[in-house]
């Protein structure tokens, strides 16, 4: 966190951060944000698709008119393709070409191909607008006791995965 808000009070330092045009100046949150993602996708399982003909991947048949589920939550955790998979790393994002526009399909948090999910941009900019400001605000620190080494980080599984505790952080008010 204290290098996301570095970059952000960097980058704005004397201006606010009001709308959407200035948020691309920010890598690493962004980066930040993919990999939040990455790890915890917005939906376990994104929504179903039915084959359309019978194809073959991997040699294995799927017939025509299968109902077939993709596991976002799996492929963001896959060790064939993230080194450390299940390490929370945002700096494997900041030079690579990997979005969230469903090209890369080692990272599919919206879905891809045309049935990507519309509100994307949206979704991104209600991430990271809101995250940028409370980071340049604020400073965050745990509740008395609590150290990120002894927080419950483990997952709960429902439609989305989610923390077993919820986390709480205090602000503290910054001159920035």
């Amino acid at each position: 966190m204290e290098k996301a808000q570095a970059e952000v009070r960097r980058v704005c330092k004397g201006r606010e951060l009001g709308d959407e045009s200035e948020i691309h100046e920010l890598k690493y949150l962004s980066s930040v944000v993919k990999e939040t993602l990455r790890l915890h996708p917005p939906g376990v399982f994104l929504l179903p698709r039915e084959s359309t003909e019978t194809c073959v991947i991997k040699g294995y048949e799927i017939p025509a008119k299968t109902r077939i589920m993709v596991n976002a939550w799996a492929i963001g955790r896959d060790p064939k393709h993230w080194d450390e998979a299940e390490t929370f790393k945002p700096e494997r994002f900041l030079d690579s070409p990997i979005d969230f526009k469903g090209a890369n399909m080692n990272f599919i948090p919206f879905g891809g191909g045309r049935r990507i999910c519309p509100g994307i941009n949206f979704a991104i900019s209600s991430i990271e607008l809101p995250l940028a400001n409370l980071l340049y605000h604020f400073d965050w620190k745990l509740p008395n006791g609590i150290t990120p080494e002894n927080f419950d980080k483990t997952g709960k599984f429902s439609a989305s995965v989610r923390i077993s505790e919820n986390l709480q952080l205090i602000p503290i008010s910054c001159q920035t």
